[in-house]
């Protein structure tokens, strides 16, 4: 199928987890509504969607998916569309897709992610390189910065140099932000994630692609990362 040329406005926004490890805040709150910086952290998410240029967005929601049905409504109150497609958690982020897609996305390409993360990445430079590539997903990836200070000891056990959380740059890790192509829905899983189903066997037909984001990349998976992110970002929201 020939692909298109113009920009798409749908992208497809998981928050369907139930958030274990920022326990006890996620036992009876969803984790895409955990304030970090003064707001949501979905709320983050759609802003950012909105400021490039996605005006329809599907939400794949499934714990407590009423408080975030009830928080966000049909959008509006943020400059966008927004509609629900419910899945389980046990079905995970393949599911979740999967529902999703099938459901309300008729676009040919559109955008797809997990919705945990701030960051500053743009959308427009991301699809550029993904249409270039060819591949039915690309997947943004940053170096990831470890999160303990490094010590270098020498070999008589001699503390000789301190670095403090240091960025690792020979590594790449997925920031769970995807550029897909309809035709990924023939191999997303029933149940399952796609991290360790679909990516996997897609990158070893060669079509998966990459596109490096060298800017600011926060996520939200533990109660360390969110004291971190709001260190970050300060109060920024009124």
């Amino acid at each position: 199928m020939p692909r298109h040329t113009g920009w798409p406005r749908t992208a497809v926004v998981l928050s369907g987890g139930e958030g274990i490890r920022l326990r006890p805040i996620t036992a009876d709150l969803p984790k895409g509504l955990v304030k970090v910086g003064g707001k949501p952290l979905l709320q983050w998410v759609v802003e950012w969607l909105k400021a490039n240029g996605i005006s329809n967005i599907v939400m794949g929601v499934a714990y407590l998916k009423e408080q975030i049905i009830e928080f966000f409504g049909d959008g509006a109150q943020f400059g966008v569309k927004i509609q629900y497609s419910i899945h389980t958690v046990r079905g995970g982020t393949g599911e979740g897709f999967r529902l999703a897609i099938s459901r309300y996305v008729d676009d040919q390409t559109f955008f797809a992610l997990n919705g945990d993360q701030i960051t500053d990445l743009k959308l427009k430079t991301m699809l550029t390189k993904h249409r270039k590539s060819g591949t039915l997903s690309t997947i943004a990836v940053v170096h990831p910065r470890l999160p303990f200070g490094l010590i270098k000891v020498d070999r008589r056990d001699y503390c000789r140099d301190f670095i403090e959380k240091p960025l690792l740059k020979d590594v790449n890790i997925s920031t769970g932000i995807y550029v897909f192509e309809r035709e990924i829905l023939e191999h997303l899983p029933r149940i399952g994630d796609v991290e360790r189903t679909t990516f996997p066997k897609l990158s070893g037909l060669g079509k998966v692609g990459a596109f490096r984001h060298g800017g600011s990349f926060i996520t939200i998976n533990s109660l360390r990362e969110l004291e971190d992110a709001e260190k970050q970002l300060g109060n920024q929201a009124d």
